[in-house]
């Protein structure tokens, strides 16, 4: 199902009423409930308007409750949303009642969106929008805009999904809105779960949760605790994930809220599922599937039926396995879910491998494959695309500010200069020295608003400085290697290469690959830590097992070269660290040493206890460097890149990203070198003593 927020109001600028509409606005707010307005109260005032004369159905407040009931069918009579907007819509054109025309276009539009109709969807969205603007209702604005943003989402624009979302909050901000601030920030985190950036996403989870506090609402925290127990399942952190959904299922159930409590049960099928506890996660799949009866839901039943199928192949049932599994592709094809038709595709991939019907299998091991490379393709790309748009959106937005500033540089300017001439013609009642005082105030003023501006500029020059670097890497540092990949599959595919002249490039086109994958691993983790997006969670970590790890990931570059690395650290250095940072750390200054040490050369890694720190030692037998380089080695305007002793390429982003990572965790970095004698790199980071060991 949509994890967006659902509005329940229904009454706003609906104008002056009849003695006969105002009773019937008293009736309908009697039949309120907790949290929504009665589904069948609703429809028996309306069906009660019908029996009386035409002029009862003129006004606005019949189309506010006609289009109301119409979003109440939702997910119950999909056919009802659509038949209802659209006689909505015809009563508000009759009657010019624009606010109720962008209502009714906005119902449709969630009509189309439900049925997988992207572009139908965003057109009524953009039309529900263009009128909401004409009439400058900025709440119904911001409601269209999560809609339009959430839609582009669904057909993978997610660069457009992100910056609408954006400028929704920037529009709830002036409003006041908290109830869209909450809703927004929560369809972010969303988008960055998607993308598995789990630690933005709960960045974005924790600022929902402070403004749900505000509001007061346990059903719109119900929804959150949902959502984020989703992610939590994603992230493996089982313990996690079942206290939020037990919490939410709880509030859900209270309230007879039927759509949520289905997406609610879903998720604690899948916890389940994720423990390999599949009799539990068919129990509470089943509990869903019940919900899911009275439901028009394509999109959840996706989830639920592959969740479904994964269960019954747990427990070995094939059989049905595939039933739900058929169900599930179906409906993802129907809908154009390309992440569904994958999930269907690897279980029925082992379903039929089980019975031995490898002909079938194989069928769907090529399907699942073509789909998971075009995925990997497209999140390799959205996640670029979210960055990308991320640096956009910041810096138009530091330039607007910047330029707002200005302007009200120029008016204070303004009045300041009337104010001195006021006080020039009034110069007989004040003293010169008090003009003076006033006038060195003035210049004081001036002063910091002129240093407060060149410190904005000096920011956003820094920010184009990133945006050209990062995308001067991307163009020739991982493009060059492709398109050379690229050229060769080509040749072999016409026939130009044959296969025995392929095998012979493979071990060239693996080392290609790897250089890939390093380099982008790498620009991602620089990109984050650039814009912010890292924060560092240190925890108590063992740099033996950490070295020990990292010489295993490089061990088969190294063989290449037949260099031999060896782990020299104490047994058990314990240190109080962010593991994934000092990973990046460690691997990037072994594969330097790897990269600049000639065949048959040593690496060595040692440890030296300094009371508060461990000095980590990373030294190899390479060509070395003079101390004009090593000055500039760890400069931040420095971008040094050279070759290997086997013309390795680097794009000089790895020793800026070490000395990111090391000041991220307290600690220093520095080399003692000289030219065709090798190279030390030494760095430091905090040993586990007692007030970080009662931190852990």
């Amino acid at each position: 199902m949509s994890l967006n927020h659902t509005q329940n109001k229904l009454f706003s600028n609906f104008g002056k009423q009849t003695v006969y509409s105002c009773f019937l606005f008293l009736l309908c707010v009697f039949s309120l409930n907790a949290q929504n307005i009665s589904k069948d109260s609703l429809k028996a005032v309306l069906e009660k308007i019908d029996r009386q004369n035409d002029s009862n159905k003129k006004d606005s407040l019949y189309i506010e409750m006609m289009l109301q009931l119409a979003s109440e069918y939702r997910f119950y009579k999909s056919d009802s949303l659509l038949s209802l907007s659209k006689e909505g819509l015809k009563l508000s054109k009759k009657q010019k009642y624009t606010l109720g025309e962008s209502k009714a276009l906005n119902n449709i539009g969630d009509f189309y969106s439900d049925k997988g109709q992207s572009k139908e969807a965003i057109s009524y969205y953009k039309q529900s929008f263009s009128l909401a603007d004409s009439i400058g209702n900025i709440d119904m604005k911001i409601g269209v805009l999560n809609d339009l943003s959430s839609e582009y989402g669904y057909s993978g624009n997610y660069a457009q999904a992100l910056k609408g979302y954006l400028e929704g909050i920037d529009l709830a901000n002036t409003a006041n809105n908290k109830l869209y601030l909450s809703i927004l920030n929560e369809n972010i985190a969303n988008l960055y779960a998607s993308q598995k950036e789990f630690d933005q996403a709960l960045e974005f989870y924790s600022k929902v949760r402070k403004i749900n506090e505000e509001l007061k609402n346990d059903v719109y925290e119900a929804e959150t605790l949902s959502n984020l127990a989703s992610v939590h399942t994603d992230m493996k952190d089982f313990d996690n994930a079942m206290f939020h959904i037990n919490k939410s299922i709880s509030i859900f159930e209270k309230h007879e809220i039927y759509d949520w409590l289905a997406f609610a049960y879903g998720v604690k099928g899948e916890i389940y599922l994720g423990q390999k506890k599949f009799q539990w996660a068919l129990y509470w799949f089943d509990q869903s599937n019940i919900l899911h009866h009275n439901l028009e839901d394509e999109r959840g039943q996706i989830d639920l039926l592959n969740g479904m199928a994964k269960a019954y192949l747990g427990l070995e049932e094939d059989s049905i396995s595939a039933v739900y599994a058929l169900q599930a592709y179906d409906v993802s094809k129907k809908i154009k879910s390309l992440e569904g038709q994958l999930e269907c595709a690897k279980t029925l991939y082992t379903i039929n491998k089980n019975k031995a019907d490898y002909e079938q299998a194989l069928s769907y091991h090529e399907m699942y494959q073509q789909m998971a490379d075009s995925l990997s393709r497209d999140e390799n790309k959205k996640s670029l695309t979210l960055l990308k748009t991320k640096l956009n959106y910041d810096q138009q937005k530091a330039d607007l500010i910047a330029s707002n500033e200005k302007s009200l540089a120029k008016q204070r300017n303004y009045i300041n200069v009337s104010l001195i001439i006021l006080f020039i013609l009034a110069g007989t009642t004040i003293p010169l020295y008090l003009n003076q005082k006033k006038q060195k105030k003035l210049y004081k003023e001036l002063k910091t608003k002129t240093k407060n501006l060149r410190d904005r500029e000096g920011e956003l020059n820094e920010i184009n400085k990133t945006k050209d670097r990062l995308f001067s890497i991307i163009g020739h540092d991982l493009r060059g290697p492709i398109g050379a990949l690229q050229g060769l599959l080509r040749l072999f595919t016409n026939g130009e290469l044959d296969k025995e002249d392929f095998l012979g490039f493979v071990p060239k086109l693996k080392t290609d690959v790897d250089h890939i994958l390093f380099t982008l691993n790498n620009l991602l983790s620089w990109g984050h830590a650039q814009m912010n997006g890292t924060k560092t969670r240190p925890k108590i970590i063992s740099l033996h097992q950490l070295v020990d790890n990292n010489i295993h990931l490089l061990s088969e570059l190294a063989a290449t070269k037949s260099i031999k690395i060896i782990n020299q650290l104490p047994e058990n250095p314990m240190a109080f660290i962010d593991e994934n940072q000092i990973d990046i750390v460690i691997r990037n200054l072994i594969s330097n040493g790897i990269k600049f040490t000639p065949n048959n050369g040593l690496i060595t890694i040692e440890a030296e206890d300094e009371k508060h720190f461990w000095r980590v030692k990373i030294k190899d037998t390479g060509i070395g460097m003079d101390e004009k380089t090593q000055a500039k080695l760890f400069n931040d305007n420095s971008n040094i890149t050279t070759y290997g002793t086997n013309n390795e390429k680097g794009t000089g982003l790895g020793l800026s990203l070490c000395k990111e990572m090391v000041l991220k965790n307290n600690g220093k970095i520095w080399v003692e070198s000289k030219a065709k004698k090798g190279s030390s790199f030494y760095f430091t980071v905090p040993k586990v003593v007692k007030k970080y060991a009662k931190a852990g």
